[in-house]
């Protein structure tokens, strides 16, 4: 298991995922997982919302930059936007698991695309989007200047 405060730029209760479970860079993925629980900072009676879905994306390929950057102190990034997200479901359920899939299909020394998905129990595909992300060497000075 992996110690996710040490892959991700964010502190206890902010970390959705609760491990991960591939990295692949030659193909340019990984696969996490979370749990739905009321330990969850997003969580309301029944479960998550799945708009969440887009953080826990978002978490996703923070984690995959950590591994891309030969395991460094990790970088805050900053969402840049999203295409076609589309869920199948109100919420993701409270006492169940999920699987997010990630694939890096473009690339630069600061801008990356990545295709997401996340899965349910029965490896059924649930939500989607196409998210772009910027990971600069200068993000936290402008993160500074907000």
């Amino acid at each position: 298991m992996y110690n996710l405060e040490k892959i991700l730029p964010h502190k206890p209760p902010m970390i959705l995922l609760d491990d991960i479970l591939e990295v692949n860079l030659e193909e340019n993925t990984l696969t996490a997982r979370f749990d739905v629980t009321p330990q969850k900072v997003f969580y309301e009676p029944g479960g998550i919302n799945s708009l969440a879905g887009i953080e826990f994306m978002a978490q996703a390929i923070g984690c995959y930059a950590y591994f891309s950057s030969g395991g460094e102190e990790p970088k805050p990034g900053l969402l840049l936007g999203t295409r076609l997200y589309n869920n199948l479901t109100d919420y993701f359920e409270d006492g169940k698991s999920y699987l997010v899939k990630i694939h890096k299909v473009f690339g630069d020394d600061e801008i990356v695309v990545f295709d997401c998905l996340i899965y349910d129990n029965n490896n059924e595909e649930i939500a989607s989007a196409t998210v772009n992300a910027y990971q600069g060497k200068n993000i936290r000075e402008l993160i500074k200047n907000e």
